[in-house]
């Protein structure tokens, strides 16, 4: 890498991304919350921040930091040619993803997630979390590739593992030796709790699980409740299995889809449980609002999906993930988060010129994942900068725009890969 690392831009930058180490109380800030300024780094970190005057100069461009993904599936990605889901339904995808499994080779998944941070890395992605499918023959396998690849592009952006799994196989002699392996390169311990399923049973499993993950010091990262029916009946299930003991480890539910179909005032009260049991969440609206509720010519009225204001009130720390990129489970994509936060807009009403509605897709996707770097910009902070071709969040949402990815102080396309 380039040992320049220095130079100046100026940007519209959102104000709420800003600390109070940056004066910006004089600063003409727009009504999508944008701040003008000229900002310098040197040897890899901010050093500067300067307001500028827009009516004299204005600027053309829009400053982000560099993103994280929370949830994606990248041995998996880009499988959907050859085993297709045409009729979009979580049966269909189940069926699919089961056939792609028997057929999944380590050089396929090392292709196809080498393609995918290719294209993460471009659109300004800085880390990612992937959860793996970690039982059947081709789990040693995807593993090597997967990490071999974390490996090779540590330079470049933050990895992290989720080994995906029937929650109940963490209670056995196979699944503690799997949670092992993967607490040694630091990963974390996944599983599926979607009803129907007996409530006594899953809270045996999430129990062992959770004294595995806790002893083992491995996060853990659950797909809950990605249901149209029974609402919440996986969160109910770890919330009362938490109310028992106590866990160190972070625990995310990803999905929580259908706790979205409970009553305003269980919403609530679910959601301050939640918030004391320290849970994180990551919404995934791309792929629950194509898999779910889902039935033959008619158009769901009604759609589960994550209350994300509702639990952002509670205090509970909330991501926005884009989940399964052309697979089985949801047909496009391509790791842009720009594309994430346009498709968000209307989906899940999150407005990026809203504290809460920019905090899923960079503070708390950071937090979620437990970054060194929440993505708040002051002196100090790394130059990992995304740089969009845009003048303000309407022009920047309304088509995938031209961007710049800054590294470390330095612009990607003048790096050596």
């Amino acid at each position: 890498m380039s040992q320049e690392r220095k130079g100046c831009l100026e940007a519209w930058v959102p104000r709420g991304l800003l600390t109070r180490e940056v004066d910006v109380l004089s600063a003409r800030v727009t009504a999508e919350g944008l701040c003008p300024l000229r900002i310098c780094w040197q040897d890899g970190r901010l050093c500067s921040f300067e307001l500028i005057d827009a009516d004299v100069l204005s600027p053309k461009r829009l400053l982000l930091p560099r993103l994280a993904e929370p949830h994606a599936h990248l041995d998996k990605a880009f499988t959907w040619l050859d085993f297709p889901n045409l009729h979009g339904t979580y049966g269909g995808a189940m069926v699919a993803n089961f056939k792609e499994r028997q057929s999944r080779t380590l050089i396929g998944v090392r292709q196809r997630a080498e393609r995918s941070l290719k294209l993460a890395l471009r659109h300004g992605l800085r880390a990612m979390r992937s959860h793996v499918d970690s039982l059947g023959p081709a789990t040693d396998s995807s593993w090597e590739a997967l990490l071999d690849l974390q490996r090779q592009w540590q330079e470049w952006m933050e990895l992290q593992w989720v080994a995906l799994v029937p929650i109940e196989h963490w209670s056995t002699r196979e699944g503690d030796q799997l949670a092992g392996r993967v607490a040694e390169v630091g990963g974390l311990l996944g599983g599926v709790v979607v009803p129907p399923f007996d409530p006594g049973k899953t809270r045996d499993s999430l129990r062992q699980m959770l004294q595995l993950a806790d002893r083992l010091g491995c996060g853990i990262d659950l797909h809950i409740d990605e249901s149209q029916s029974h609402p919440a009946a996986g969160l109910k299930q770890l919330l009362l299995v938490l109310d028992r003991m106590s866990i160190t480890v972070p625990i995310t539910c990803s999905h929580a889809s259908s706790m979205g179909l409970l009553p305003p005032g269980a919403v609530s009260r679910l959601a301050d449980r939640m918030a004391h049991h320290r849970l994180n969440v990551v919404s995934l609206p791309l792929t629950n609002g194509w898999l779910l509720s889902k039935q033959p010519r008619r158009t769901p009225v009604e759609r589960p999906l994550a209350p994300i204001h509702q639990l952002q009130l509670a205090g509970v720390t909330v991501a926005v993930g884009g989940d399964n990129v052309q697979d089985p489970w949801f047909p496009v994509g391509n790791f842009d988060p720009l594309a994430l936060m346009a498709f968000s807009l209307p989906l899940a009403h999150l407005a990026p010129w809203q504290r809460l509605g920019l905090a899923p897709f960079t503070t708390a996707a950071a937090r979620v994942m437990s970054l060194s770097w929440e993505g708040t910009l002051q002196p100090g902070s790394p130059a990992n900068l995304l740089l969009l071709e845009a003048g303000s969040w309407a022009e920047a949402l309304a088509v995938p725009p031209r961007r710049e990815v800054i590294v470390d102080g330095n612009c990607l396309q003048d790096l050596d890969q």
